[in-house]
């Protein structure tokens, strides 16, 4: 969700140690189209290493003129093999021997070649983003367009809406002891609060479970190589480097690197690393929860105050594995998914079409939904929907097996499935919305109850009663 679209966009000059199979890109259509994926960098906003697409395609075509000949001197070894066999004299013997021997030399010199082109191939081509989706708008944030808005109408901005003074008033928020604890932007959820972050996550789990999303919880520790396969880059390329994740120190030379996930997108993509799926159970469906970790909170804007930016929060997220023919229809039926969630919880709300500088390394078509927040005096993102294409399929080695109608018998590689990722519910940002759209305040202009809306109120756990949480039935 917010902050990570900018600042994955670039590879480092290596992959981390792995246990999968090396990515596989298509380093023939980025050769034939250089200019093409060039300029979709450049409308991305994506920073290369200096020719990047050209770069790959000079090293393919080495790394196809060395293959062509490591091949030649294979079948020539082969060929001098029958020879050594066939020999009628020593003479004749010693001498395909010493042709083998020399051929030896120069196939293992072709082969560390070809192993240097392909590796030179793969690093420039790892740093391109994904294609885009030619209805996306080109340019930078305020360049997205809105494609539908829900709910009731906005409510004017007014200051004594402010979540954080809201919270103030009822005892919700501790950032005091949060800092003290652990640093700023950490934070304590206090009272209805912490059981408001209980409601809105099951409320997310169940509604996507209704839709046919099978419920998992998630790892917050991720292998480094996961995340960066997923396009998450965890430095920037800034000067020095900055990281924007929690990487975690090893306690032996031989452990993996480990990282806090920024996103429970990120372990529930790598479920279904180097795995092969039959079409006819296409599409798969999760729907994880999970904590998602931000070391680069506030880093970047100066919007940090209370819940909005914060460097860890709870996330129901979506994921969804499907052919690469299905993808487009998932992403709408996934953003129906998102509206119903929303929409039970009856704020104002807008969907946007994201414009390509919004659009991070992985996401060849990216919405968000907003929601009014009126003491912030602005909209703030409260979800978020990328499709993926094959970007992480070839990382991971994601695949399917093509079965029944959809069976093609020339296929000779398994096609590289599509991956899509939601935001069913970023509690910190959804509470915002809530507290600030539903706090009733007395004649004075203070706040005497929060209003909210019926949906949450079967997974409401209860808790201390202060009688300042009503039920807004007319929201049912």
């Amino acid at each position: 969700m917010w902050s990570r679209t900018r600042s994955s966009c670039a590879y480092s000059t290596k992959l981390p140690v792995s246990d999968l199979p090396q990515p596989r890109l298509d380093y023939r259509n980025i050769s034939e189209n250089v200019t093409s994926k060039s300029l979709n960098a450049l409308n991305r906003k994506t920073k290369l290493p200096h020719d990047a697409a050209a770069s790959v395609a000079r090293n393919y075509t080495e790394w196809k003129r060395i293959s062509t000949e490591l091949n030649a001197k294979r079948n020539s070894r082969s060929a001098l093999g029958e020879k050594v066999r066939r020999s009628q004299n020593d003479t004749e013997r010693a001498e395909a021997l010493a042709e083998a021997s020399k051929l030896k030399a120069e196939v293992k010199d072709l082969e560390a070649k070809l192993d240097e082109a392909e590796q030179s191939c793969l690093l420039s081509a790892l740093s391109l983003p994904n294609d885009t989706h030619p209805s996306s708008p080109l340019g930078p944030e305020y360049a997205a367009v809105t494609l539908s808005t829900h709910g009731p109408p906005t409510i004017p901005s007014n200051p004594k809406r402010d979540h954080v003074t809201i919270c103030e008033h009822f005892g919700l928020l501790d950032l005091k002891s949060g800092s003290a604890v652990s640093g700023t932007s950490w934070y304590f959820l206090r009272e209805e609060a912490a059981l408001l972050e209980l409601a809105l996550t099951n409320y997310a789990m169940s509604t996507a479970i209704r839709h046919g999303f099978t419920p998992m919880t998630t790892p917050d520790v991720v292998r480094s190589d996961i995340a960066v396969r997923c396009g998450f880059q965890p430095r920037d390329d800034a000067e020095p480097p900055v990281s924007h994740m929690y990487h975690i120190t090893p306690t032996h030379p031989s452990s993996p690197e480990l990282i806090l996930a920024g996103t429970a997108e990120i372990p529930l993509a790598g479920t279904f690393a180097n795995k092969v799926y039959s079409s006819l159970n296409l599409p798969l469906k999760v729907v994880g929860v999970g904590h998602a970790f931000r070391a680069e909170a506030g880093a970047r804007s100066a919007d940090t105050r209370g819940l909005y930016r914060v460097h860890q929060f709870t996330k129901v997220e979506l994921f969804a594995v499907t052919s690469e023919d299905a993808s487009d229809a998932i992403m709408e039926d996934m953003l129906c998914v998102q509206k119903s969630i929303l929409n039970g919880l009856n704020l104002p709300l807008r969907v946007l079409d994201m414009p390509t500088e919004e659009l991070g390394a992985s996401a060849y078509r990216k919405y968000d939904i907003e929601a009014w927040m009126p003491g912030r005096g602005s909209w703030g993102e409260v979800s978020s929907l990328s499709n993926c294409t094959d970007y992480q399929s070839r990382r991971l080695h994601v695949r399917y097996r093509p079965q029944g109608s959809a069976a093609d018998s020339s296929i000779t590689r398994l096609p590289f499935a599509h991956t899509l990722n939601g935001t069913a519910a970023a509690i910190p940002r959804l509470i915002i919305a809530l507290l600030e759209n539903g706090t009733v305040f007395d004649s004075e202009g203070e706040p005497i109850f929060i209003r909210l809306p019926h949906a949450l109120r079967p997974f409401w756990i209860g808790g201390k009663q202060r009688n300042i949480i009503q039920w807004d039935d007319a929201s049912e």
